[in-house]
């Protein structure tokens, strides 16, 4: 069973996101997302665990009985978040630092489970690795909106101490949004996380509700043979 590339692309970002759709991986959307930079870190990092996991998982699905075939996917992503959290701390250690246990807890991260389970079992490697990537960047971009929504009500800051977490390359992306501002504090609190992830899934339906009334309104009318509207 193969998916378009292009299905497979939107589903990830838009349809199927991990977090505005099936609202998966919750926990480390609330809690790393006091910055766009945590955001960023923690999207790229279980972006990397997804493709991997598709790539080592879709080889290998006639080989992987049924019976056995969860305890099996645990086993690789826990050995690639492994991978992936040993990488950060010696390449990445302040990140790692302010991140912490969620990258470990990536394992139990279930929309990496369920990705395993309902695509890379069942498709080639190459599409399993496209699913993965695009679910990926979807949760990223879910993770640095809502970080950058945050901080900036927060903080009047972007991307703060991103050279720092990321690296010097990522310096461009440091900026003052609103120059003297004093912050609001109980954004970048969990509170604050609720509130702005609320208001983001109500406005991705809205949007949502906004885009199928103008395809409706688009749709060219049918017209019959005969002359009548169909």
């Amino acid at each position: 069973m193969t998916t378009g590339y292009r299905t497979i692309a939107w589903n990830g970002l838009w349809d199927n996101n991990i977090v505005l759709s099936q609202n998966l991986a919750l926990c480390p959307t609330l809690a790393v997302t006091s910055t766009a930079t945590n955001g960023l870190g923690m999207g790229l990092a279980t972006t990397v665990v997804l493709v991997s996991t598709g790539l080592c998982i879709a080889p290998l699905r006639r080989v992987i009985v049924p019976e056995v075939r969860i305890p099996v996917f645990v086993l690789i992503i826990a050995t690639i978040v492994t991978l992936v959290d040993m990488g950060m701390n010696a390449w990445l250690h302040d990140l790692h630092k302010v991140l912490g246990l969620f990258i470990p807890l990536i394992v139990t991260n279930c929309a990496i489970l369920g990705r395993a389970e309902a695509f890379a079992s069942r498709n080639a490697p190459l599409p399993a690795m496209t699913d993965g990537l695009m679910m990926g960047l979807g949760f990223t971009l879910a993770l640095v909106t809502l970080g950058a929504v945050r901080e900036i009500m927060g903080s009047g800051t972007l991307f703060a101490n991103a050279s720092l977490l990321l690296g010097n390359m990522f310096d461009f992306l440091q900026l003052t949004v609103i120059p003297g501002y004093r912050g609001f504090l109980l954004v970048i609190l969990p509170p604050g996380g609720f509130l702005a992830l609320g208001f983001l899934l109500a406005g991705k339906r809205i949007l949502e509700k906004k885009l199928r009334e103008r395809s409706r309104v688009a749709r060219p009318v049918a017209v019959s043979e005969s002359g009548a509207i169909a």
